[in-house]
Order: structure tokens, then C-alpha cells, then sequence
């Protein structure tokens, strides 16, 4: 419940202009997310002193000189490490330099040039991509001749900078702007549309990223056997019969805040980020687990960040478990009543019946009811269970209406609004989601005293 009136919802641009893509990419622990988070003035990428933080490609906006451009974060690439995770953090990497204008290659001058760099260089120089050599955690004068090293790579005069302490980064964001408008076909209008935010949550290890993939039926996002493979909220803009999604990989959440340490914190705070900034929240439930407690705590933090919710049993090619089981204990525990899906990222499953359901209940989240039809829905919810009283005074529900959408938010005003109990709203709270069709949505209201 709500005690008034919340904020009006901006209408969001349906188009904006953007200068170019410019892909950041560079050795692990250059200091790469670091510099995006500066140029940025943010926090969106995750940052830690262990090497190979970043793993999947991350996009923001950045905007200078009234300029708008998106930068692209990519994993560390260390050439000489053959390992998996390693493989598909470069494939990422080469993706990104792919569908990038401009590359920023992120050097750290303290270190000095070392092979890998200068491997790095030659794979760009095959890209034929434009290329910013950016030396980092340059963060005094003395540190300079590290970065006239990089001169040795033949891809033009280093940038030097500071991440850490913001030293010379207006420059390196002059030579950007300066370098994209250069660039024939960089600058574009990217069509926004009226998007249906999407935040794919669970525990760590469920699925999300797999079924992201299937989605878009690419590997957009790294998966692995490993727990915990995704740290940063990956944003993927895709188009389906003209319908904008914006999908959202986030990282596992786990139920017990003991267990969040460093890099995992810190991955989880972006997390819970992006489920305020989403519509709906595709909660996935491991089938092959059933549904256990950490997933109810999931679904918990979608609700409270105000999304629409739709549960999604994963793994449905290799589970034992029975749907009703979990519906059951879904409408005990769960207080917004959300559908379940079953899904196989495996097999592509329900995959588009999925996203059916997403457009279904974005219609219903941004659904308005008619002041008529919400008081007749008034009148049977009063007529079912007789409102509360105190002594001899008698909650009387005068009218409603509904003043706000995405969530839906109403106004009931009553004759006294002290003696509204907490049993009763959550009684008129899902007699009106259930009344108006508003299942796996949340519904607010604001019990108002008549003036």
C-alpha cells in the first residue's frame, strides 16, 4: 500500500541521436570499466582489483558537448590464456569491436607494453576500425613515459589518462567526439519505440543467460557450468513484429546477504539496479530444484521494485517436478498472483509463447480501467467481506479511481482512513487484481480520508 499520490511517469523519447558506438576494449585490469564508469559519470559497470572482472559486453550512454555516443565494455582479452572462459570472453570482445564505429584500446602505462597489447593492436589493425589508444592510470605527471610507449603499437598518439582520478579524460572525450564525427555513417538515429523493459532474474546458476540467448537465438552473453559466470546488467535492444524489447541479464541473487562478497556484491547492487528500471521481471526457477525459498525472495525484490512478474520454470527438458506443485505454493507465498511458464533454453521451448506472454502482461501493467467499471468492482468487493470497524465507526469505501499506470496506482477515498486495516487492503488490493484481470501485476493503492 501506498499513503498518496505518486510521481507521474515521463513519457520516454521515441528516437534519440546518437554520435557513433565506440567499443572499449583492452588486457584485464587495464582499468576499462573504470574509465567507462568516468566518462559516464556512473556506476554501471562493475569494478574490482581482480583481473577479468568484466565478462560479457555492456553497453552506456555517454554525452558530451551535447553529443551522444554509446560505449561498449568488453571483457579483458589476454591472448596467451587459452582457456574457455577466456575463448568466449574474446569472442565477446571481437563482437563488440565488430558493431563498433570507434575502438578505445585501454592500456595501463604503469605496467608498460606488453605482448598481449601489441597482439591486441594487430587484431584491430585487421578490423580496420578506427583506433583511440587510450594510456590509463597515468595519475601524476611522473607516470607520463609510460604512455609515450605505447607510441611503439603504430596506431597514432596516445591518450593518457587517469580513471581512477578523472585526470585528462575531457581530452580523450574531445579526441572521441572529434573521431566520430569523422567517421562516415557513425552518427544514427537509434528508434527507442515504446520498449518493454524485460529483467531476466533468479538465484545464480538458473538458466537467465541461456534463455537470453535462446531468445535472440545468438550468443549475446557468456554461459558456463560455473556459478556466478555473469557480473554486469547486460542490455540487448531486439525487435519482434514491430515491438521493441529491451531484455536485461542480470546476476544471480542469492537469498542470504552472508554470502555476498566483493565482486559478487557488487554484481548483485547492479542486479536490484536493474530491476527498478524494468516493466516486467522474468523470475526463473530451476526446475530440476523445484521451487525453493531463494527463488520466493527473487520474486520479492520484483515486486517491490514495482515490475510485473512472470515465473519461468527452467530446464523443463530435465526436470521431475509437477507444475501444480509449484503453482500451489506460487499462490501461499506469492502476493501477485503471477503466471508460470515452463521453457527450455536447450530445446527452444516456449520460447516464443514466452515472449507472447511478456507483450500480454505489459498490456496489463500499462492497462487502465474505466472509473465505472473499477466502482462496480468496488461494490462486489465490499458486497463479498464487510470493511472493518472500530467501536461504533464503520470503514465506508466512497469511490475509486485509477490516476496512474506501469504499475497501475489507485485512489480509494474513505470516510476515515484510520480505520483501514492491513488485512483489509491486501483483501481490496486482490479482489481488484483479480476483478480487473491484473494477475502478475502489481497494484497500488492509496486510501485517501475525504476532505
Amino acid at each position: 500500500m501506498s499513503e498518496g499520490p505518486q510521481e507521474q511517469i515521463e513519457e520516454r523519447p521515441q528516437q534519440r541521436r546518437l554520435a557513433g558506438r565506440v567499443a572499449v576494449v583492452g588486457f584485464p585490469n587495464a582499468g576499462k570499466s573504470t574509465l567507462i564508469n568516468r566518462l559516464t559519470s556512473s556506476r554501471q559497470a562493475v569494478v574490482h582489483e581482480t583481473p577479468g572482472v568484466t565478462r560479457d559486453r555492456t553497453e552506456s550512454v555517454c554525452e558530451w558537448r551535447g553529443r551522444e555516443f554509446v560505449l561498449i565494455d568488453t571483457g579483458g582479452v589476454d591472448p596467451g590464456d587459452q582457456s574457455p572462459m577466456q575463448s568466449e570472453v574474446a569472442e565477446q570482445a571481437r563482437i563488440a569491436v565488430q558493431e563498433a564505429h570507434l575502438v578505445l584500446l585501454v592500456i595501463d602505462a604503469r605496467a608498460g607494453l606488453a605482448a598481449g597489447d601489441e597482439e591486441i593492436a594487430q587484431i584491430l589493425r585487421r578490423s580496420r576500425r578506427p583506433v583511440l589508444v587510450v594510456a590509463n592510470k597515468v595519475d601524476d605527471p611522473s607516470h607520463e613515459a609510460g604512455g609515450l610507449e605505447l607510441h611503439a603499437l603504430g596506431l597514432g598518439d596516445p591518450i593518457s589518462v587517469s580513471a581512477l582520478h578523472g585526470r585528462g579524460t575531457g581530452d580523450l572525450l574531445d579526441a572521441i567526439v572529434e573521431a566520430l564525427e569523422r567517421i562516415d555513417g557513425a552518427e544514427h538515429d537509434e528508434d527507442t519505440g515504446d520498449e518493454i523493459r524485460v529483467a531476466i532474474l533468479g538465484r545464480p546458476n538458473v538458466g537467465k543467460s541461456s534463455l537470453l540467448n535462446a531468445i535472440l537465438g545468438r550468443p549475446r552473453v557468456i554461459v558456463s557450468e560455473v556459478a556466478g559466470t555473469t557480473r554486469d546488467s547486460v542490455d540487448t535492444v531486439f525487435v519482434r513484429n514491430e515491438r521493441h524489447f529491451r531484455l536485461i541479464d542480470t546476476a544471480g541473487l542469492r537469498r542470504k546477504r552472508k554470502h555476498r562478497q566483493g565482486i559478487e556484491y557488487y554484481s548483485e547492487l547492479r542486479a536490484l539496479q536493474a530491476v527498478g528500471r524494468a516493466d516486467i521481471a522474468l523470475v526463473l526457477v530451476d526446475s530440476s530444484d523445484g521451487l525453493v525459498e531463494g527463488d520466493l525472495a527473487v520474486a520479492d525484490e520484483a515486486r517491490k521494485a514495482g515490475c510485473a512478474t512472470l515465473v519461468v520454470l527452467s530446464k523443463w527438458d530435465i526436470t521431475t517436478v509437477e507444475i501444480e506443485d509449484v503453482r500451489q505454493r506460487m499462490l501461499i507465498k506469492l502476493r501477485q498472483r503471477p503466471a508460470i511458464m515452463t521453457t527450455s533454453a536447450l530445446t527452444g521451448r516456449n520460447v516464443d509463447k514466452l515472449l507472447d506472454a511478456v507483450e500480454e502482461l505489459f498490456g496489463r501493467f500499462t492497462s487502465r480501467a474505466g472509473t465505472g467499471a473499477l466502482n462496480r468492482a468496488m461494490e462486489e468487493v465490499t458486497a463479498k467481506r464487510e470493511p472493518p470497524r472500530s467501536g461504533r465507526r464503520r470503514l465506508n469505501l466512497l469511490y475509486a479511481t485509477q490516476y496512474d499506470t506501469r504499475p497501475p496506482r489507485f485512489r480509494i477515498v474513505v470516510n476515515d482512513r484510520s480505520l483501514v486495516t492491513r488485512d483489509y487492503a491486501y483483501y481490496v488490493e486482490n479482489q481488484l487484481r483479480a476483478r480487473l484481470g491484473l494477475e502478475g501485476v502489481p497494484v497500488i493503492i492509496d486510501f485517501q480520508s475525504r476532505t
